[in-house]
């Protein structure tokens, strides 16, 4: 946070074990950190956890999540969840169907698992069906696409930074010329855009001001300050 030039920090890849309160207070006071992080928890039954070897419970990211929204209420909080670990339930899918809706996160990834030769996971028992794991992966892809239109909805008439990536090319018209940007809640090449459009030249790694117009599931819509 002390170094000159740097303007945005952004934390990704955060255990939920190790989202402290003094991290927690420091996102909050520092100007430079985003208020968003990247906090994979692979799932919420503890059951499910113990089986992955994870060393945290469902109750450790209630706590957590709280705790962060609590400091920042604008946080994005973006996880992923693994689905069809071997020996997964239809009660504890369930469960997280259910934690998800509640959570409400504001990305979300969910994988499917793999069964890689050599580790531990490969073999336990009870391994999925393949085709189980994608009907799974896309029931909660479909109720987290239903969380984003909600939370996207919520964005418009808001004001934001956003930091250029680059001009679409043949999207321009009368009122300007188009760019993709991200705000603070879309990490790069994982997260959705904001598009702009603005009546003068900007350039990648411009920060602009912009107010949000319109939305869709994952993507934002604006004009330029």
């Amino acid at each position: 946070c002390k170094v000159e030039g740097i303007q945005w920090i952004r934390l990704l890849y955060c255990y939920p074990e190790e989202i402290t309160d003094e991290l927690i207070e420091t996102m909050r006071m520092e100007d430079k950190i985003l208020p968003y992080i990247d906090m994979p928890i692979q799932h919420c039954s503890n059951t499910v956890l113990k089986r992955m070897g994870r060393r945290h419970t469902k109750e450790t990211l209630i706590r957590v999540i709280t705790k962060l929204r609590e400091a920042m209420p604008d946080i994005a909080i973006r996880t992923t969840l693994i689905t069809g670990f071997p020996g997964e339930t239809e009660e504890e899918f369930q469960e997280a169907m259910e934690f998800i809706s509640e959570s409400c996160f504001d990305r979300l990834g969910v994988f499917t698992y793999s069964q890689e030769e050599g580790t531990p996971a490969a073999k336990l028992p009870n391994q999925i069906d393949e085709e189980e794991k994608q009907r799974r992966q896309a029931e909660l892809m479909s109720l987290q696409k239903e969380i984003s239109e909600e939370i996207s909805s919520q964005m418009i008439g808001r004001e934001l930074v956003a930091i250029i990536e680059g001009r679409i090319p043949g999207e321009g018209g009368e009122e300007g010329e188009v760019y993709s940007a991200r705000t603070y809640r879309d990490a790069p090449d994982i997260d959705g855009f904001i598009f702009i459009t603005a009546s003068e030249e900007l350039r990648s790694g411009d920060l602009v001001r912009c107010r949000v117009t319109g939305a869709y599931e994952y993507d934002l819509i604006g004009e330029l300050l």
